[in-house]
């Protein structure tokens, strides 16, 4: 680390720190610091667009920067604590099933992504494939995060640290997308996390609940009664 030029040990620690807090909302159990942890996780992948673009010189990965640390930083939190307060889940918490498991099966991808990753590593730079190995395992810890889940928030949580993951890659190991497929993953990002507030309320409106698996019950009650009736 300490060879490297502090712009890069500083895209390193970045990354690690996305790492730590996708490890974060994989365990922790309360709503609230799932949101201000994924906050957190937002603002490290804007930074490490902060830093990509004073290197490099490119104006567009500032621009980047700024929207990103705006939308998933702030805006997007803010929308998610909006729609606890509404949905009054604050004080909720989640019973993890297996969450030691769950916690081994996350450091089991990691180990997973660095051995994927490793044959790309060897050819580019050092700093380029830690990256890829860190936003791989960030996607894949988003998707565990989604399945093993049974609150609907912390599921799109998920989904946003998947994004996040992404994200990282391309600007990190890549030097980042255009900025028009930017901005307009940026809106899309935008619009999914409106159209999630409402179906939470409707949810919420209908089953008096956020947990998926009652959903599922509910499928499943519905099926026996149609074949019930004659």
């Amino acid at each position: 680390m300490t060879s490297m030029p502090l712009a890069e040990q500083g895209v390193a620690f970045l990354a690690g720190l996305v790492l730590l807090t996708s490890f974060v909302l994989l365990s922790q159990t309360r709503l609230v610091p799932v949101i201000y942890a994924c906050a957190i996780q937002g603002m490290c992948v804007a930074l490490v667009a902060l830093l990509r673009g004073i290197v490099d010189g490119r104006g567009e990965l500032l621009v980047s920067a700024l929207l990103t640390f705006a939308l998933k930083g702030l805006c997007i939190p803010w929308m998610l604590d909006r729609q606890l307060d509404r949905l009054a889940l604050h004080r909720s918490a989640e019973v993890l099933d297996h969450q030691g498991l769950v916690l081994f099966s996350g450091a089991a991808l990691v180990v997973f992504s660095y051995w994927v990753v490793l044959p790309l590593a060897q050819m580019a730079s050092s700093i380029h494939g830690s990256v890829i190995m860190v936003s791989l395992a960030v996607v894949l810890l988003g998707l565990l995060m989604m399945v093993v889940r049974h609150q609907a928030m912390a599921q799109v949580v998920g989904f946003m640290a998947m994004e996040n993951g992404l994200f990282l890659a391309a600007v990190a190991a890549t030097g980042g997308m255009p900025l028009v497929v930017e901005l307009g993953i940026a809106f899309d990002v935008l619009l999914a996390m409106v159209l999630f507030g409402i179906f939470f309320l409707h949810i919420r409106e209908n089953i008096d609940s956020m947990d998926v698996d009652r959903l599922s019950a509910l499928t499943e009650e519905s099926g026996v009664v149609e074949k019930q009736w004659p």
